[in-house]
């Protein structure tokens, strides 16, 4: 039992050191080599999700199966569009208008918008570890986007829209395909999800359009980013959910922005201050209270 214990315990921090990684890899292809935001969503999620149908597929599970019912198309639909693509368009444009620490740090609210959507939908006020998360959300975003100066924000208006938009666009991506995921499996679901939205974004961004510098530095970031840090991230993440639960598995996410602020200040040379450790801290801190359970 403890074996599996620290298995699960050791894949969790590597899904989310993975994911950290993607977010400062991203801000270097946008900053070094010029890359296209649209571009590299389009190209990540169709490649990416094509990955997850084969996976499914080679463990025998029925891919198509979630084409039959009208009801499960429309909601894998809305997944796809508003979720997937919208969390993963939304987190690297506000990379590209911010830095990647600062946009993995604001992502990291979108526990507290199903917090909220919770209580609104409950209607019931939300309960005190819940409360407190709030607070500290609220005033760690402030700090981190005004380092304490009401009328001066220390990012642009556009990052930080797309960094509340990101953190809004998760807690769609965590809440909406519940009903999915209780009748198919997660690969299929998710892997439909990048599939359809990145067909979906290909209007937007043709991918034979290829934009930026390419060298052996940018394969090796691309080919990481939809590797390493979607395909193997995301199945790392399942088992360790499997072996320790959600709860203790969505405690070790929280090292996703950790990775990203650290990789960030020490390669890409990011100006972080104190105030921004400050304010990432009491955002990131809203994990633990949020997936603390009551005595009832």
């Amino acid at each position: 039992m403890q074996t599996e214990t620290n298995r699960g315990i050791l894949l969790g921090v590597l899904a989310a050191t993975l994911w950290g990684i993607s977010g400062t890899l991203g801000q270097y292809l946008f900053e070094e080599k010029n890359m296209n935001v649209e571009w590299l969503i389009t190209v990540r999620l169709l490649i990416a999700g094509i990955g997850l149908l084969l996976v499914a597929t080679v463990t025998r599970h029925h891919i198509f199966t979630i084409w039959c019912n009208i009801t499960d198309v429309a909601q894998l639909l809305i997944f796809s569009i508003v979720g997937m693509l919208g969390v993963q368009y939304t987190y690297f444009a506000a990379i590209k208008h911010s830095n990647a620490a600062t946009a993995t740090v604001l992502q990291f609210a979108g526990p507290i918008m199903i917090a909220l959507y919770l209580a609104i939908r409950n209607k019931q006020f939300p309960k005190k570890n819940e409360f407190l998360a709030i607070i500290l959300a609220i005033v760690g975003t402030f700090l981190l986007v005004t380092h304490g100066q009401i009328n001066k924000l220390s990012i642009s208006a556009t990052a930080l829209f797309y960094g509340i938009s990101s953190a809004v666009t998760l807690a769609i991506y965590t809440m909406q395909p519940r009903q999915l995921l209780e009748k198919y499996n997660s690969a299929t679901v998710v892997g439909w999800g990048m599939f359809i939205g990145g067909v979906v974004f290909s209007f937007v961004k043709t991918p034979w359009q290829v934009p930026g510098i390419w060298d052996a530095a940018t394969f090796s970031s691309i080919a990481f980013i939809i590797l390493f840090a979607t395909l193997i991230a995301f199945y790392l993440y399942l088992n360790a959910v499997k072996l320790i639960g959600g709860q203790k598995t969505s405690l070790l996410s929280s090292s996703e922005p950790l990775v990203a602020v650290l990789i960030s200040v020490i390669w890409l040379k990011t100006n972080f201050l104190l105030i921004d450790w400050i304010g990432s801290i009491c955002i990131i801190s809203t994990v633990f209270l949020l997936t603390k359970k009551s005595n009832k």
